[in-house]
């Protein structure tokens, strides 16, 4: 496969176009405000998964406009009350759904607590989901997808819901009496990593207690860019929609720019291990180094600490990224980080 984007050298010091709306803190703050009116009233109820070692628990709260948000939590069988676990927040990929309960408990497996969060409106693309997403589109016109429900409006737009369920889902979590609430990671790949980089965002300041982020070939960052450069993916059910409507362009991406997870990131505090894939034409390298190069920055201005990030770069990978190398890589961070 041919390169995708600029030359290494050039996305090591790539910044993103994007400017971020003079009104943003004050959006999300008023967006978060709102949903921590609806109390979370988690829910956990054990299910069979026929696996002695792993105990599971059917898991709801309360997510954005108090739509109840399905996960699982998977934890040792032979923990101890006395010693409340590490937890894992893992967000699913684009068009996935947290599946069945037998299969993914991998960070249970090493040790962890580990909720999968639905995500409403998906579980269609290979791995079933059980989330409605229940909010009207107050009519907007969409293309097939969610990259465009409720563009119309950023007080519409599908990822605000979903960034507000993905930080309710670590309050959720960290509600779970064996769960240490103190050291959250915050981990996905694809969708799940850009809602892993939101989260982190959205959080500092709000929430305690995350360890890490890793955010694997992270989706949702440098909109301008993804969409003119993106070969497959979500991101050109956005560049097909503005093919139709061309006059929604410029408001398009102003609404857009309310998402970006590169505004998102620069905001974090918590260390971060980032992924990248050199031949991936659906999170294109730059969009990836956009954020891995903003991420931590406007809060490092503000109390003079960088926040610890590292980036693992696979050459000659597409969206694919580093799979099972990387989950090794990923479990021996979150060794060190619980160990520093």
């Amino acid at each position: 496969m041919p390169s995708v984007d600029m030359p290494l050298e050039q996305l090591r010091s790539y910044r993103s176009a994007a400017t971020e709306p003079e009104d943003f803190d004050a959006f999300w703050e008023a967006t978060l405000a709102e949903a921590r009116t609806i109390p979370l009233a988690p829910e956990y109820t054990p299910v069979e998964n026929y696996l002695p070692l792993i105990d599971s628990y059917d898991v709801s709260f309360s997510g954005y406009g108090g739509a109840r948000i399905r996960g699982w939590l998977h934890l040792p069988a032979h923990r101890s009350p006395a010693r409340p676990l590490p937890a894992v927040v893992q967000y699913i990929g684009y068009s996935g759904g947290r599946g069945l309960v037998q299969q993914d408990t991998r960070w249970a497996q090493a040790g962890y607590a580990h909720f999968i969060m639905d995500t409403r409106g998906q579980g269609y693309g290979g791995i079933t989901g059980d989330t409605a997403d229940p909010h009207p589109s107050a009519g907007n016109v969409a293309y097939p997808g969610l990259m465009t429900r409720g563009l119309a409006a950023k007080e519409d737009y599908y990822y605000r819901r979903l960034y507000v369920d993905a930080f309710r889902a670590i309050e959720a979590t960290q509600n779970f009496p064996d769960v240490d609430a103190e050291n959250i990671f915050l981990v996905g790949l694809s969708q799940g990593g850009g809602l892993a980089l939101a989260a982190a965002g959205l959080i500092a300041g709000r929430l305690e207690g995350i360890r890490a982020v890793m955010a694997d070939v992270p989706f949702l960052q440098d909109f301008p860019r993804a969409i003119k450069l993106a070969q497959r993916g979500p991101y050109p059910e956005i560049s097909a929609f503005l093919g139709r409507h061309r006059e929604r362009h410029e408001h398009s991406l102003k609404v857009l720019n309310y998402f970006d997870g590169v505004h998102l990131a620069r905001r974090a505090t918590a260390p971060a291990l980032f992924s990248v894939a050199l031949l991936d034409d659906v999170c294109p390298p730059s969009t990836v180094f956009a954020s891995y190069n903003s991420y931590g920055t406007k809060r490092s201005r503000e109390s003079g600490q960088v926040p610890i990030k590292d980036i693992v770069i696979y050459h000659f990978n597409g969206h694919e990224g580093g799979e099972e190398h990387h989950w090794v890589r990923q479990l021996k961070y979150a060794h060190k980080r619980l160990s520093d």
